[in-house]
């Protein structure tokens, strides 16, 4: 991977088709480095792959005291408000801002209705999917998983759906220098050529404006506040953007992870094929 510098707050990093969690993670160090000397920092990433989740690296700025976005372009699974044909990624808008004593604010979400991540799990099932997730190839609206695979994802609310989407698309492909605009390959499908996804990262030091501590305090109050907001009918708590995920984690942590069988047959299969010790599995 290459970094280059511009200007003292801001840099360009290439990733060399490297996978997109080690692209991620050196993106959002470097721009924590330029935010704690210059109070922000952002980096834009290019020859990258998928990335996974756009919360790892908020944690990640998270847990080093900033406050970070995240975004990221995707292969075509998305038409604009108005089209049927896919040009847009389901590209997450991420975003994280760290507390004192409450949770963090962290919030990861595709601008469309569901993930395209969703769908396929739903086709895994054999199951159908809500009428409004997606359209089939030839624009029509479907309940089958399959023929949703075959289509495209609906954009959430819409034109405000989309709109974030775009937005996403320019900062994270145009901007950087990445392929964008329908180009990136499809990963499940294309090996012939690299992805070159973009990826866009800004940290933000929380004691520009206030005292660090201050800050935090700021926060806790806030959040606070949001949490014992009067609750609506049907609703026994109100969680912040990340909380439930966080939770799990520390479930998952102190009980394992469950895996289909499939997955555990997948997995030791990789192993095989790399003579490399295979996963140890323990059952509860």
């Amino acid at each position: 991977m290459k970094l280059e510098k511009p200007v003292a707050a801001c840099a360009s990093l290439d990733g060399d088709n490297g996978f997109g969690f080690l692209v991620g993670r050196k993106a959002m160090h470097e721009a924590i480095t330029m935010a704690d000397s210059c109070g922000v920092g952002v980096v834009a990433a290019r020859n990258s792959n998928h990335f996974g989740m756009a919360a790892t690296y908020l944690l990640q700025a998270v847990k080093a005291g900033y406050f970070a976005f995240v975004f990221t372009n995707a292969s075509k699974a998305m038409p604009p408000w108005g089209g049927r044909e896919g040009l847009l990624g389901t590209s997450p808008f991420g975003a994280a801002a760290p507390a004192g004593k409450l949770p963090p604010f962290v919030l990861d979400m595709s601008p469309a209705v569901a993930a395209r991540g969703k769908i396929r799990l739903a086709e895994k099932r054999g199951e159908p999917i809500p009428e409004g997730y997606a359209l089939d190839e030839n624009g029509q609206v479907t309940t089958d998983a399959t023929a949703a695979l075959r289509g495209v994802v609906l954009p959430m609310g819409g034109y405000k759906g989309s709109g974030l989407s775009l937005l996403m698309e320019i900062l994270a492909g145009v901007f950087s220098g990445a392929n964008f605009g329908g180009d990136v390959p499809d990963q499940y499908t294309v090996w012939d050529r690299p992805q070159n996804v973009g990826h866009f990262f800004m940290a933000l030091k929380p004691g520009i404006f206030v005292t660090e501590q201050g800050f935090r305090d700021r926060m806790d109050t806030f959040v606070g506040r949001i949490k014992t907001n009067p609750l609506a009918d049907g609703f026994d708590e109100i969680l912040m953007p990340g909380e439930i995920e966080s939770r799990l984690e520390a479930e998952r942590r102190k009980t394992g992870i469950p895996f289909a069988a499939s997955d555990l047959a997948l997995l030791a299969k990789l192993a095989s094929d790399h003579g490399v010790a295979e996963l140890p599995k323990i059952s509860r």
